[in-house]
């Protein structure tokens, strides 16, 4: 796998702002195929994409020092179990400091990731699903059931765009009253669409940002392995992911983005790509002294 990006040149781990792990790793997906391309596809898509950050007006690669770290792929004849294992250690090695985007790759990668990080809080789900299955196909570790297992263990949950659900999930979010379940639908409602983003605006203490690239609309994103009518169009994305990391209650212990199954037209890469830039943006904006000398790896603009 390539790292360029246009974070490159990499600072060491434990210098850097910005710690990014690309996961190239499906097992367990059901439908359409290609989620362990994916990282590689979002960093090269990454290197199209303009150093200045529009919205905020700023580059923020000139003040950040990131680290694009090596793959963690699954190692040949390796179970699942095993493997999310191996994530999960390899994650808690990583420096706490910073912000930590994990790259994937399917959503059982978002379970490990989380306990590596952040031993309770609030994880924010972008998603058509609510992944909340106890197993599919026999196994309790499906991109069914992340968030399940996620519930279990304590963490409180906030499902945004869910438009498919089981059975058994809809009975689960019915017994349990703490999980917040945004139907997709319902939040083309003012009032639903408002309540959401003051319950972001009220979130206290650390969270996890999960988004599944399927929960935007498969018009805007068409390269994931399950789509689904609907979904989030890119300016409410946006607003969801600028309400959320606008909380100064919050302490954002990390992002991962997942189940991208590269396209040929590179359109659902380079808004993934997009999208991690702007909460890089979002995130590094109130922490950076812009009055200060740039330190970051990207000094200055290329001339055309």
């Amino acid at each position: 796998m390539s790292l360029r990006w246009q974070f490159l040149p990499n600072s060491a781990p434990e210098q850097a702002d910005v710690l990014i792990q690309p996961l190239p790793f499906e097992a367990t997906v059901c439908f359409g195929k290609g989620t362990a391309q994916a990282p590689e596809a979002i960093l090269a898509a990454a290197e199209q994409l303009e150093y200045h950050e529009e919205d905020l007006g700023w580059s923020p690669m000139r003040w950040l020092r990131p680290c694009v770290l090596p793959p963690l792929a699954p190692e040949p004849e390796e179970v699942v179990a095993e493997y999310l294992h191996r994530v999960e250690q390899a994650v808690r090695a990583l420096p706490a400091d910073g912000l930590y985007i994990g790259l994937g790759g399917e959503h059982s990668l978002t379970p490990p990731q989380v306990r590596a990080r952040m031993p309770q809080g609030t994880v924010v789900v972008i998603d058509a699903h609510a992944d909340l299955r106890d197993r599919y196909q026999g196994s309790p570790y499906s991109h069914a059931c992340p968030m399940r297992r996620l519930h279990e263990a304590g963490y409180r949950l906030e499902l945004i765009a869910v438009r498919s659900l089981y059975e058994g999930e809809a009975a689960y979010v019915e017994a349990h009253p703490d999980i917040g379940l945004w139907r997709d639908r319902a939040l083309r409602e003012a009032a639903t669409w408002q309540a959401l983003r003051e319950r972001l605006a009220a979130l206290e203490g650390p969270v996890w940002l999960s988004i599944d690239m399927d929960g935007l609309d498969p018009a805007l994103v068409p390269g994931v392995g399950t789509p689904q009518p609907g979904g989030l169009d890119w300016y409410r994305t946006l607003e969801l992911v600028e309400t959320l990391l606008g909380n100064p209650a919050i302490e954002l212990r990390g992002v991962d983005v997942l189940e991208l199954v590269p396209d040929a037209h590179q359109v659902s890469q380079t808004v993934a790509a997009k999208l991690v830039q702007k909460i890089v943006s979002r995130w590094a904006w109130p922490r950076v002294d812009r009055t200060a000398p740039p330190r970051g790896a990207q000094t200055e603009v290329d001339a055309e």
